[in-house]
């Protein structure tokens, strides 16, 4: 069956668990929420042995996931076995593993997909079968014009009551940022003392999480959003940020995905290479979409070359406006038809 990430934490919370669960999409907090569903329930069903597989790779060895499910437990009856596919795309191999997992479920074993990329492209005959044999839930990215309700339908659920112009300023607050949304949310929760919420004491208690700093800006770019990140170097522009304050985070990113860059071009295990280097999973995504519009490292190299004069022009050490060539440089990152302008041409 197909369940909304909500629907699949309220079938979680009220049913038996199905042999395998494929939990996917872009909008990172509505897959965490579902998936920790799942784990809760197994829990409560008395599943205390879990394993992870992480298939970031094509060097993953399916065959490895394959034996794991003929093996027997070892510490309880059941286990919960999860497979971390960022792609969202198991190959060949891993969609027959895992269609003839679907075929046959193992009694003793509960399986767990998630995936931080979906799309209808995504959906081939290993997501049917996991649909036909469990639950396919996908986490779509919430649209504008339905963060209102998502926010309302949160608020619900703790207990708040906001009329909807509070709701839309909460809204705007967060700019379609969930997890931003779900912080403040939790926060009201605890500062609102059950009190019905309106505009004032909305802006009272919610910080604005809608601020404009670098590390958002980094993402921006990394993540291929060129309209956001222009709207982002305006709002520290309007500020008063100075642009010798933003450059050290900026360079130190680019540097780090200079390396990637060589890891990748080399056959090297990214996902390994970003743990290692503190990139954590809730934050790879950017850095691989970045990686696929610019997979050549010396494009790498240039865009560091690149951020390094930014740096001179905003210590007034070379010539040059900052604020231009600042932007000029993420622009390029997000957009890779958009290194033509840059100061000098990256191949």
């Amino acid at each position: 069956m197909e369940l909304r990430p909500e629907q699949l934490v309220t079938q979680a919370a009220s049913s038996a668990l199905a042999p395998v669960y494929l939990i996917a999409g872009p909008e990172l907090l509505r897959v965490i929420e579902a998936a920790d569903a799942v784990r809760a329930k197994a829990r409560a069903e008395g599943i205390g042995e879990r394993e992870v597989f992480d298939a970031d790779g094509r060097d993953f060895d399916w065959s490895q996931l394959s034996s794991s499910f003929n093996a027997p437990s070892l510490f309880s009856a059941r286990r919960l076995v999860e497979v971390r596919l960022p792609s969202g795309k198991p190959g060949k191999e891993g969609a027959e593993v895992i269609s003839d997992f679907c075929a046959r479920p193992p009694p003793d074993v509960v399986l767990l997909i998630t995936a931080g990329e979906w799309s209808k492209a995504h959906q081939g005959k290993w997501a049917e079968a996991v649909s036909k044999a469990g639950v396919l839930s996908v986490a779509w990215a919430i649209k504008p014009h339905e963060l209102g309700d998502w926010i309302e339908r949160r608020l619900r659920a703790k207990g708040l009551r906001a009329d909807p112009a509070a709701v839309q300023r909460l809204s705007e607050r967060v700019e379609g940022n969930l997890l931003a949304a779900a912080q403040e949310i939790d926060k009201l929760a605890l500062l609102a003392d059950g009190q019905p919420l309106d505009v004032a004491k909305m802006e009272s208690l919610v910080a604005d999480a809608a601020r404009y700093d670098v590390f958002r800006l980094n993402e921006a770019a990394f993540s291929g959003q060129p309209q956001a990140v222009l709207r982002m170097l305006a709002g520290l522009r309007g500020e008063g940020e100075a642009v010798a304050a933003l450059m050290p985070m900026v360079i130190r990113e680019l540097l780090l995905t200079a390396g990637l860059a060589r890891v990748q071009a080399t056959g090297g295990n990214l996902g390994s290479e970003m743990k290692a280097k503190g990139i954590w999973e809730s934050r790879q995504a950017p850095f691989k979409r970045a990686l696929q519009r610019h997979p050549d490292p010396r494009r790498w190299e240039r865009f560091v070359a690149e951020a390094s004069l930014v740096d001179r022009m905003a210590k007034g050490r070379a010539d040059g406006d900052p604020w231009l060539a600042l932007e000029r440089l993420l622009i390029a990152l997000a957009e890779a038809r958009a290194v033509r302008l840059l100061a000098r041409g990256v191949r």
